[in-house]
């Protein structure tokens, strides 16, 4: 997808839509790019993707489906057939865009940025620069690392130094609460959502189940003890949880 490299390498996974298998190439080319997933031949590309470390989006607009990605500065829609800019909408936070967006009805919901970094939700289906007309509500609290879940009518992300847990309101970026945990240490790999939990994993190995509703409440904090960082998000199959550190994988679940 292009020569370039960098020291994290590339953090954005490949998604299909019909035909296409569709890639963030920002780190190797500064390109979003399609390709046919049969032969693998190029059928468009979209420049100008700078410092974008997410996994592309698509977004159902009524009868129609929208590519959504963040890049430095901006959130930007695609048309899925052609790779043509629809439309653009500021962020107004200031360093590259590395947690994937979410999306529910039709907004998009975006958080990024380092320190205490920033969200916002912008709702698709404009042309153009949309930042004055569709861009919904913004807030100075995000992170830089682990991806959002949109749960009914909230939010719920960490911040991956602060070892701070959010939930806000999807409609209108109000931060229902903001909860602070004890020496959690760092969150790279992001929560996912199981049986109505809500499952946030250190880079320690050390994950806290936390109910998914408006109401801070910790269920359990589990300790897998020194076997590795833990980078990757939980996967949930089956009925068990998988957890996996650069040095061995766990396979949780009742006995």
């Amino acid at each position: 997808m292009g020569a370039k490299t960098s020291g994290w390498g590339t953090a954005a996974s490949p998604i299909l839509h019909g035909d296409l298998v569709i890639i963030n190439a920002s780190v190797e080319s500064e390109s979003l790019i399609a390709l046919d997933k049969a032969t693998g031949k190029e059928k468009w590309r979209a420049p100008g993707i700078k410092e974008s470390w997410n996994t592309p989006i698509l977004v159902k607009v009524g009868d129609k489906t929208e590519i959504v990605l963040a890049i430095f500065g901006k959130v930007l829609g695609f048309d899925p057939a052609t790779g043509d800019q629809l439309w653009s909408s500021a962020t107004d936070i200031g360093w590259y865009m590395v947690p994937s967006i979410v999306a529910g009805d039709g907004v998009v919901y975006c958080i990024g940025g380092r320190g205490t970094g920033g969200a916002l939700a912008v709702r698709c289906g404009g042309r153009g620069d949309v930042t004055a007309s569709h861009r919904l509500w913004t807030l100075k609290k995000g992170s830089n690392v682990s991806s959002p879940i949109l749960h009914g009518a909230h939010i719920y992300w960490a911040h991956e130094n602060e070892g701070i847990l959010y939930c806000v309101e999807a409609k209108t970026g109000e931060v229902v609460y903001e909860k602070r945990l004890e020496r959690a240490g760092q969150f790279y790999a992001s929560p996912v959502l199981a049986d109505g939990k809500l499952y946030y994993t250190t880079r320690g190995g050390r994950t806290y189940v936390v109910a998914a509703e408006p109401s801070f409440d910790l269920l359990a904090t589990n300790e897998l003890g020194r076997v590795g960082t833990f980078n990757a998000s939980p996967a949930v199959a089956g009925g068990q949880l998988f957890l996996r550190s650069d040095k061995t994988l766990f396979c949780i679940g009742a006995k």
